[in-house]
């Protein structure tokens, strides 16, 4: 039948829960209450003076019921062999004073099988078989096959039924063990990943101060060096002219030192710090562009711009110097603007100019030579390459808007 046809297919956790050791420990302790009770309604109904079989059926149920909760308490894994004696003991009792209790052998096999090696298991399971096929004979003083042909068939049935058992706690334990191992595995494992983790932030540590101390040495350290001979060639100078030029000299390495100074502050920022990077970067680009050509900018950048990659600011800042590029040498333009935004999805760099114009489409269909058509293409590849694009809009007299956009999803993905 398929699986899938079942009206209650059976999880993983609930065939665990009905073939636990548990779960067949108390049908075996079911299956003992229900044939003891069978075999005294049996005793009651066909004998006069029936105090002995109360009695015997009752001091057979309190000496089961105490040793299993002597087991528990004790967290014992088998039960003592003094206790298997004595209740053979009282079983033997009872089938004295009744043949009935004869139908309790199938709960002494299951116990048998379970509680004793394999060898002594087998031998006090004829044992009891035994006493099954004597009981009735001394009581009625003759016996039949089925007698005899019955406790045997159901006395290998229980005692196959308890060593499967035996074997099902056996395979519970290893796999209880083998998951205990595993978890303090994985225990050992986290600790280890801690320790080299913790080995490799301090090896960082140690190499990031040493690059740290070799800069500043062959940087700041030799220009400050430097700084001092020049101040002191300057004060010991008697011409002044050399004081003068020893003046420049400081104020250069000065300036030098400062920059290096400002650098080794930035790589040491915290990344937040790179938000406001490419927009400076932008401005100062601007602000050299309108020096240079006369012709006016202006930036604009909107608050909250996120975090970005130093590759996606680098290629929207190449970007932006090859249009400006192209700006200075084909559009005759009066002004530029340039406009930095995040959208719901993505970073857009919006370039505009007033100049001439041009066709996209001519620019598209012709190949590129010195006079130009490689930028734009330049452009586009290098955003295409970042999952972005390079959209134009143009035509003769009306001006050139660039739109470079990079989707965002990139960007969290690179952080």
């Amino acid at each position: 039948m398929d699986s899938s046809a079942r009206p209650w297919p059976l999880t993983a956790n609930q065939h665990h829960l009905f073939a636990s050791p548990t779960v067949l420990r108390g049908g075996q302790h079911l299956v003992t209450a229900i044939l003891l009770v069978i075999a005294l309604l049996r005793q009651l109904t066909t004998v006069e003076n029936i105090w002995p079989v109360v009695v015997s059926a009752g001091a057979f149920a309190v000496w089961y019921v105490a040793g299993f909760i002597g087991m528990a308490k004790s967290h014992a894994q088998r039960l003592p062999l003094w206790w298997l004696a004595g209740l053979l003991g009282l079983w033997a009792v009872m089938l004295w004073v009744s043949p009935e209790f004869m139908w309790l052998a199938f709960s002494l096999w299951l116990l048998l099988g379970h509680q004793l090696p394999f060898l002594p298991s087998i031998i006090w399971s004829v044992v009891v078989y035994a006493m099954t096929i004597v009981a009735p004979y001394l009581h009625q003083g003759q016996t039949n096959v089925a007698a005899v042909a019955g406790p045997m068939v159901g006395g290998i049935f229980a005692w196959g039924i308890s060593r499967g058992y035996l074997m099902l706690e056996r395979d519970a334990q290893l796999r209880q063990n083998l998951v205990d191992s595993l978890i303090r595995t994985q225990d050992e494992m986290a600790q280890v990943q801690e320790e080299l983790a913790r080995s490799q932030h301090e090896a960082g540590v140690a190499a990031e101060r040493t690059r740290l101390a070799r800069e500043i040495h062959d940087t700041i350290a030799q220009q400050l060096s430097s700084i001092g001979l020049h101040a002191k060639a300057g004060l010991t100078a008697q011409d002044l002219e050399k004081s003068v030029q020893s003046l420049q000299r400081v104020d250069e390495l000065s300036g030098q030192a400062l920059g290096d100074l400002r650098r080794i502050i930035a790589a040491l920022a915290p990344a937040e710090l790179d938000t406001q990077a490419l927009g400076s970067a932008l401005e100062r680009i601007l602000k050299k562009f309108e020096q240079d050509t006369g012709i006016s900018t202006r930036l604009t950048v909107d608050e909250g711009l996120p975090v970005l990659e130093p590759s996606v600011q680098i290629a929207l800042l190449r970007t932006a110097q090859s249009a400006l590029s192209n700006v200075q040498r084909h559009s005759h333009a009066g002004s530029v603007v340039i406009n930095l935004s995040a959208a719901a999805h993505e970073i857009r760099m919006d370039i505009v100019d007033d100049g001439v114009g041009f066709t996209p489409a001519t620019i598209r269909a012709e190949s590129p030579t010195q006079d130009g058509g490689y930028g734009l293409k330049a452009m586009a590849a290098r955003l295409t390459q970042l999952g972005g694009g390079l959209d134009v809009e143009s035509s003769p007299g009306d001006g050139t808007a660039l739109c470079a956009h990079l989707p965002l999803l990139l960007l969290k993905e690179n952080k």
